[in-house]
């Protein structure tokens, strides 16, 4: 499954790229970092694509939350069902049936959009099938991974993991903005529904063994996940973190259509740009946790960004001028990034093998799930007061979420999170 220490060392040349790119060394990662990449520039061109068409079908802000709360509704209600089955079944089997479902929906918006009977309900009926299909697939993904690296590795590959999610957004939203000026959105979805294919490829190709665990019935191994979680009290605390920095901070991706064409007089191309520079501010941020790997006052540390990332979003939402904007996104993804990677991988640290599947789900449930929930009620209160109101508003109180939990939780500040659980 994987070549000789000294053989990676040296496959990886400068002792820099050695520490960052460390997981890369491994096969079975090394495949299906490469094969998520392709699949995710698709994914991105298909969600750039999808919210220009829904704000030039609707020019709601409401509707642009709701198709994102659609989307990921399903995560929020199967997740914890979809973590308990990934320990359950051969996880990469999962996989691969939930791009086969992803696959289907990209093609029939492809095609209704080209035939010109594309509606609004289709758009965010769709969104809620491949929601489905992302609450069982996203378990499996995150309790595969932790197979495909040795322990040590494991932050600097969740790190990695992000820098291909975060890489292929910059390259996903450029291609959707050149494909929709010069063919339509259409092309965008049909694009996306090709790239599952590569992934598909890639996880065939896996090594890994499913080794077949004793099965308990489901609801006892849901109530084993959630019990080992209440008693973890940094486990309750990281996901609390989580969720409350999704929800407040993460519409700001989500409105970005309505800044783009409202507060800066744009269209696609601007939109796609503004995109891009968030996410290569992620990927700054996540060569820095990679390069980091595992190291004391992890907590500590997510915390102070936090508090930083939401005085970036509060100023992003009153900046008026493009330059500045675009700065301010590049730092908004540099830090929205380190949080989230580091919380990410202080849970995967503290957790066993056994139970992943279900305790990791609990923990998405928070993370995916605070961002369309914030949304949803980010677009209903754009009905009363301003989307950048609204925005700054959030930002302030991303910011106020991270210095309570720095002056009244030590566990989050970092007690508990090295030696411990290594």
């Amino acid at each position: 499954m994987s070549t000789p220490p000294s053989a990676r060392e040296a496959s990886l040349g400068h002792p820099l790229f050695q520490r960052t790119l460390s997981s890369l060394a491994f096969r079975d990662f090394r495949i299906l970092w490469f094969g998520a990449f392709a699949s995710t520039i698709g994914t991105w061109m298909q969600k750039v694509a999808q919210s220009w068409l829904i704000l030039d079908m609707t020019g709601s802000s409401f509707l642009l939350g709701l198709d994102d709360f659609l989307g990921q509704l399903p995560i929020l209600l199967f997740t914890v069902v979809g973590g308990v089955i990934a320990d359950r079944h051969d996880r990469r089997r999962l996989l691969i049936g939930s791009q086969y479902v992803q696959m289907t929906t990209a093609f029939t918006l492809a095609a209704l959009v080209w035939t010109g009977y594309v509606g609004i309900v289709h758009i965010l009926a769709l969104s809620f099938l491949t929601g489905l299909a992302q609450a069982f697939g996203g378990p499996a993904y995150q309790s595969l991974m932790p197979s495909l690296v040795p322990r040590a590795h494991l932050p600097n590959a969740i790190a990695l993991n992000s820098i291909q999610f975060n890489l292929s957004r910059i390259v996903g939203s450029l291609l959707a903005g050149a494909a929709i000026a010069a063919f339509g959105t259409a092309i965008c979805f049909g694009l996306n529904g090709l790239s599952f294919l590569i992934v598909i490829a890639a996880l065939l190709s896996l090594s890994v063994k499913h080794i077949k665990p004793e099965h308990k019935p489901l609801l006892q191994e849901m109530r084993g996940g959630f019990s080992y979680v209440k008693r973890e009290p940094a486990l309750i605390a990281l996901t609390v973190v989580a969720f409350l920095t999704t929800f407040l901070g993460l519409p700001l991706l989500t409105f970005l259509p309505v800044f783009a064409r409202e507060i800066f007089q744009g269209e696609i191309g601007l939109y796609s740009r503004m995109m891009a520079f968030s996410g290569a501010g992620s990927v700054v941020g996540a060569l820095i946790v990679a390069w980091l790997g595992r190291f004391r006052h992890m907590g500590r540390t997510l915390l102070i960004v936090q508090v930083v990332f939401g005085l970036i979003v509060a100023a992003f939402a009153m900046s008026r001028t493009l330059w500045l904007s675009e700065l301010l996104l590049f730092c908004a993804g540099v830090s929205a990034m380190l949080v989230t990677a580091l919380t990410t991988s202080l849970v995967q640290l503290i957790v066993p093998d056994h139970l992943r599947g279900r305790v990791v789900s609990i923990y998405m449930v928070a993370f995916r799930g605070g961002m369309p929930l914030g949304s949803l009620a980010s677009g209903f209160a754009s009905n009363f007061v301003s989307v950048p109101a609204v925005l700054a508003i959030n930002g302030g109180l991303v910011s106020l979420v991270g210095i309570y939990f720095l002056l009244r939780s030590p566990v989050v500040r970092g007690h508990g999170f090295h030696g411990s659980h290594g």
